[in-house]
């Protein structure tokens, strides 16, 4: 079902590469996103061709390079991660995440993975992002979310999110809003998730 919000983006977030220790080993990540621009103080933030200003990629395998460049995260799923982390503990009942939470860079609402298509254009007013294919949850992303099968629930919900290429460099800002213009439509990014992750959905 499409969403009923209109397209607008919430968030801009970033994060510089930090250690995160999980099963006793220290890893580098910057999946720990936090706001730099928002609806209270929506500073404008470049967004060049390997990603956002400020943002670090500390492993290119799963987020970076031209084909990851921005992942973006539809805040309706939001509501949805509050509530299984607060049942397994990792949160307070009530408890808002911030923005950033699941690693995402862009916070937007108006779009989900049942909507988008690889191809289809992000078209925002000094830059547009395409999009090209859906995120696939790692041990990272389990860590950060503070409680087991993690990457389980996002695979049997489907809520991914996804990534964009930059095809127009320039800035952005919290509170825009964006066109959404339509590629090829070959494959959704729901489609294309359910796919490279049926192992884990069983």
């Amino acid at each position: 079902m499409p969403s009923l919000l209109p397209r607008q983006l919430l968030s801009i977030n970033v994060a510089q590469a930090s250690p995160l220790t999980i099963e006793g080993r220290q890893i580098m990540t910057a999946i720990r996103k936090r706001a730099v621009s928002s609806l209270t103080e929506p500073h404008r933030i470049a967004v060049k061709p390997l990603g956002l200003e400020g943002d670090d990629q500390a492993d290119m395998t799963v987020h970076g390079g031209l084909s990851k460049a921005v992942y973006a995260y539809p805040h309706e799923h939001y509501a949805f991660w509050q509530t299984v982390r607060a049942q397994a503990s990792a949160q307070a009942w009530g408890e808002a995440m911030p923005h950033g939470m699941l690693g995402e860079n862009l916070t937007l609402t108006g779009l989900l993975e049942g909507d988008v298509h690889v191809g289809d254009i992000l078209q925002f007013s000094d830059c547009s992002l395409a999009i090209s294919e859906p995120r696939r949850p790692c041990y990272k992303f389990q860590a950060v979310m503070g409680f087991p099968h993690a990457v389980k629930m996002m695979a049997q919900s489907g809520y991914c999110g996804f990534y964009l290429t930059v095809r127009q460099p320039g800035t952005i800002a919290a509170g825009e809003s964006y066109e959404l213009i339509p590629g090829p439509r070959e494959v959704s990014i729901a489609e294309l998730f359910k796919a490279k992750m049926h192992r884990h959905i069983d």
